[in-house]
């Protein structure tokens, strides 16, 4: 076991005995974890196993921070109102707390805490201590299976995200919609995979909630992906203002022929939609440089997106029909008796 157990022994009024400090509380712990024959027999075993059970223990002195701290309402942490001995232990304390020769990583359950992983049993325990009365053991269990699955779930989380992002994200240039979709499987899976194999507590039937929320959480991830991937399309920042200016020419042209051959109500009525499609063709340039209107704009968007959209399935059809017939080939035409 690597585990380190430290006493904090605060408001030490006895520094004649035992001197503030590392040394002086290692000398204080030394006395209190000798073991005597008149202690009883729990004690005595506490004493003797707990330097088995930790691979360092020890005891640091802290003075009282003063009657400033203790007494004040006031008291709102300003240093100048904290006794100068207690800061000058402080001034030792911390170094050696946060020396990175004594620092180890923290396992739960066979596994190794990451800070995101800790962040969540900090949340979970704050939780159940929240109430008057302390937690029951079994409070205390389910807090960190679910601090536990919790965690699982971040991490597995941060997979699918930070490949996504290596696919797809940032200054990464478009991406086709059907490989986005099959990267977007093979790392949900990837995701998943490791949620499922990290050690958790509380069975398969407590985590699968915390799947299934992971799964919506990643569905989610994959919508902003799909928007972000999308602005991308140097088509589609340009598709409203295409199929306005395609309509604006081919309405012009039958307005030109038709008023050629004499049909002057048609003629007249084909301009009208050109003005028509060329004051929306304004009003979008003009939504998009101010950024006002955005549901004027947004309607301008989704119409235009519905006319490409019949005339591309049209236009998909008759090719598909051409290239039956094609295939196929036409019925031989039958040749009148002479």
């Amino acid at each position: 076991c690597k585990e380190t157990l430290m006493f904090l022994v605060r408001d030490w009024s006895f520094p004649y005995e035992y001197n503030y400090g590392l040394q002086g509380g290692m000398s204080f712990l030394d006395k209190r974890l000798q073991v005597k024959e008149h202690q009883h027999e729990e004690i005595q075993n506490v004493r003797n196993h707990i330097h088995s059970c930790f691979s360092s223990v020890t005891c640091f002195l802290l003075p009282h921070p003063g009657l400033q701290v203790a007494t004040s309402p006031d008291f709102d942490g300003k240093l100048k109102d904290i006794a100068s001995e207690f800061k000058e232990q402080l001034q030792i304390l911390i170094p050696y707390v946060l020396n990175p020769a004594n620092l180890m990583e923290k396992e739960i359950n066979g596994s190794k805490v990451t800070c995101r992983g800790l962040l969540e049993y900090f949340k979970a325990y704050i939780k159940i201590y929240q109430g008057e009365d302390l937690p029951h053991p079994k409070s205390m269990l389910q807090a960190t299976a679910e601090a536990n699955n919790l965690a699982a779930a971040a991490s597995a989380k941060d997979i699918y995200y930070n490949n996504m992002e290596e696919v797809c994200g940032g200054e990464k240039p478009y991406l086709s919609p059907d490989i986005l979709e099959e990267k977007h499987c093979e790392f949900k899976q990837l995701a998943l995979d490791h949620f499922r194999k990290t050690k958790k507590m509380g069975g398969k039937d407590f985590s699968l909630r915390y799947q299934q929320e992971l799964e919506e959480e990643i569905k989610e991830l994959y919508e902003n992906f799909c928007k972000h991937n999308g602005s991308k399309n140097v088509f589609s920042t340009f598709r409203t203002p295409a199929v306005l200016f395609t309509g604006i020419v081919i309405l012009y042209i039958a307005s030109g022929l038709t008023g050629f051959v004499g049909l002057e109500i048609v003629a007249q009525l084909f301009n009208c939609m050109v003005g028509l499609l060329l004051i929306a063709l304004l009003t979008w340039g003009y939504i998009r440089y101010s950024g006002q209107y955005r549901e004027l704009g947004g309607a301008i968007d989704s119409g235009a997106a519905y006319v490409l959209e019949q005339a591309t399935s049209h236009m998909g059809n008759s090719t598909q029909a051409a290239m039956r017939d094609a295939v196929a080939g036409r019925p031989p035409v039958d040749k009148k008796a002479q």
